[in-house]
């Protein structure tokens, strides 16, 4: 794999989305830095470090452009996690950024998305900038100093001229 910043990152995939009117799309988002937080539910390092970390995340960079996506990775107990247990999760432990359920193919236990970035397990997390190019990738949770770092590192960064935001559906 090409390291980061020097490959396009791969586009979503989704079955259903929560906390946005419209489905969202990396293309849509060009222009705004995109913080890709993969998680599950009934993931313990998720509930006790990364979504709190996320909440973190959403509080200081709250006056940015800076956009969370949380996506909801399935790769085992997926009986148990439904996008209705989803729902209640997200109410529950205040999640108020657009999370899309990875989409399940049927050709793997793990969801599509997943094996798109090849993230090993959850929680992970990928760093997109203005021009859809991948900064950043991470299995488990960084510190909150570093990852406040790399997020505005990339804020700082001006979009090239060339790529305009598009509308979220995109």
């Amino acid at each position: 794999m090409e390291r980061p910043g020097h490959l396009e990152a791969p586009e979503l995939a989704v079955s259903e989305w929560f906390n946005t009117p419209a489905p969202l799309t990396l293309k849509g988002l060009r222009g705004r830095v995109v913080f890709l937080h993969s998680f599950q539910l009934l993931c313990p390092g998720c509930v006790s470090h990364a979504i709190p970390q996320v909440l973190r995340v959403e509080r200081a960079f709250a006056a940015t452009d800076l956009q969370i996506v949380g996506l909801h990775t399935v790769f085992e107990h997926h009986r148990a996690m439904t996008p209705v247990t989803l729902r209640a999760f997200l109410h529950e432990y205040r999640l108020t950024s657009p999370v899309g359920v990875d989409l399940a193919d049927g050709q793997s236990d793990s969801p599509v998305t997943m094996r798109r970035y090849g993230f090993r397990g959850t929680p992970s997390s990928a760093i997109i900038g203005r021009d859809g190019m991948l900064l950043h990738e991470a299995f488990g949770v960084e510190e909150d100093l570093v990852l406040g770092a790399r997020l505005a590192m990339a804020l700082a960064t001006q979009a090239p001229r060339s790529s305009a935001p598009e509308a979220a559906g995109g």
